[in-house]
């Protein structure tokens, strides 16, 4: 399973499985609502893992078979299509949310069913349970590395930051800690702009122009968006509209990345910034196989990858290698052997599984280019390891990380 990137691919023949029941993958992504624009994708990458695996010979001689469930962003409705993942259909592992407040829905399901949930994409911390593996990045490998690049020279040197976020826990949090991180650097409350909006705002008009005041004040300033869903295509719309350029007030995304911009003239968000710890444009032997296998799984050129697609890829692989080793799907069992797993990563670094059920992970920032592509204008040295807790949280400051 952690051999090199070319056994990824796909024999042309099916292997015949032992009769014994098949694996069950839940899959527990929004396909309808305004999160389906970034959840689609997640299932899609899940169902070619199935397939990948499948191919491969499925696991402990038996097939691997998805079970797809769509809560429809609704937050109470994930809760609901996880119990009827575990005790109906009965999975052996789940992959799925994107929202923290989807998360947490679910949260208590798994613990008191003790299922086990990878969890593919960046999120706020503060967290950590024994039925959940957050493949994803914790602020520390994502939030405060943008935030030190768009005060840094390279990053114009920004004194001023206006934080713009969805409102509920994980841009709540998130800009708890950066505010706390940023009046430790010296930048006063009020060099900080903070605003929310609820899930699908559209109206952008008046938070944008409230922005470029903010920034209009003799101070260089910067944008931290925190917006999830399909809130992002107005908003970038708007800060075209309004002749807002990455030169001037240059906008770095914790939840934008190719899939979301598939939907958008990117031509005046050129510049614009979003820091993940994978982009498709990066080159690597194995992000090369990772986009091979995706676009002959898909069978559409004009589908692209993305971070959370890359998280989702590497738990699949970690899970699969922990199963065969502990020989079993036994949730307690494969839980002990996923400590210490690693997988060369299509970021091109390698990613280990730490005992915070974390993943070590570089940071990346990628500009904006007019295909929807990023290019990375910096990146960490190593994978950095998760901080779930953050020292940035008074009451958690503490807490074993």
């Amino acid at each position: 399973m952690a051999g090199a990137a070319g056994a990824l691919a796909l024999p042309a023949l099916r292997p015949a499985f032992a009769q014994a029941a098949p694996i069950k993958v839940g899959v527990l992504h929004s396909l309808s609502g305004t999160m389906a624009i970034s959840e689609t994708a997640l299932r899609d990458t899940v169902l070619m893992m199935v397939d990948w695996i499948n191919g491969k010979g499925g696991l402990l001689g038996r097939k691997v078979e998805a079970v797809v469930v769509d809560p429809a962003s609704n937050w109470p409705l994930f809760a609901e299509k996880a119990r009827e993942l575990l005790q109906v259909h009965k999975v052996d592992v789940t992959f799925g949310c994107w929202t923290s407040v989807s998360r947490k829905s679910v949260l208590p399901v798994f613990e008191e069913l003790n299922g086990l949930l990878f969890y593919p994409v960046q999120y706020e911390g503060e967290e950590q349970s024994r039925n959940v593996f957050y493949t994803g990045a914790a602020p520390n490998q994502q939030a405060i590395p943008a935030v030190d690049y768009l005060m840094s020279a390279d990053g114009g040197e920004a004194k001023r930051i206006a934080l713009l976020g969805t409102d509920y826990v994980y841009p709540r949090t998130t800009n708890r800690i950066l505010r706390a991180y940023l009046n430790s650097k010296g930048v006063s409350d009020a060099d900080i702009m903070e605003e929310y909006t609820p899930f699908g705002h559209s109206d952008w008009q008046g938070i944008v122009s409230r922005v470029k005041r903010f920034a209009g004040e003799g101070k260089r300033a910067a944008i931290v968006s925190t917006i999830n869903g399909d809130a992002n295509v107005p908003f970038y719309r708007e800060l075209g509209n309004q002749g807002i350029k990455a030169e001037d007030i240059p906008c770095v995304a914790f939840s934008v990345g190719e899939e979301e911009l598939a939907g958008i003239d990117t031509k005046p968000l050129v510049g614009h910034l979003a820091a993940w710890n994978y982009f498709m444009s990066v080159d690597t032997p194995a992000n090369a196989e990772f986009k091979k296998m995706w676009r002959a799984y898909i069978k559409n050129d004009k589908r692209v990858t993305n971070d959370p697609m890359e998280a989702t890829y590497t738990g699949f692989r970690m899970w699969a290698q922990a199963v065969a080793q502990s020989g079993t799907t036994a949730v307690d069992k494969v839980r002990e052997a996923m400590y210490g797993q690693k997988v060369e990563a299509p970021c091109g670094y390698t990613e280990q599984m730490w005992q915070n059920h974390h993943l070590s992970k570089p940071v990346m920032i990628g500009e904006i280019q007019e295909d929807g592509q990023f290019n990375v204008v910096w990146k960490t040295p190593d994978a950095i390891k998760a901080e779930n807790w953050s020292p940035y949280i008074p009451e958690n400051a503490n807490r074993k990380k």
